[in-house]
């Protein structure tokens, strides 16, 4: 299935090793993306390239997206 001009299958994604499902309606796979997190001072500068990003999975079925922030190890 085509998602924003990409080819690719959803798949199955692990939240601390257990499955995540989706909060709306419980679908289990999902499309991965990654998105900015500019800021207003990024914004004033222009430099929305050096905002830091975020994990996103979109559901399959319904489409809700599930934002996740980078793990500190």
């Amino acid at each position: 299935m085509p998602f924003f001009g990409k080819e690719e299958e959803p798949q199955v994604v692990d939240v601390h090793d257990q499955p995540l499902r989706c909060v709306v309606c419980q679908h289990n796979t999902f499309y991965r993306r990654q998105a900015l997190l500019p800021g207003r001072l990024a914004s004033i500068f222009n430099a929305e390239w050096a905002a830091p990003t975020c994990d996103c999975v979109v559901c399959s079925q319904c489409g809700y997206v599930h934002w996740f922030f980078p793990m500190k190890e």
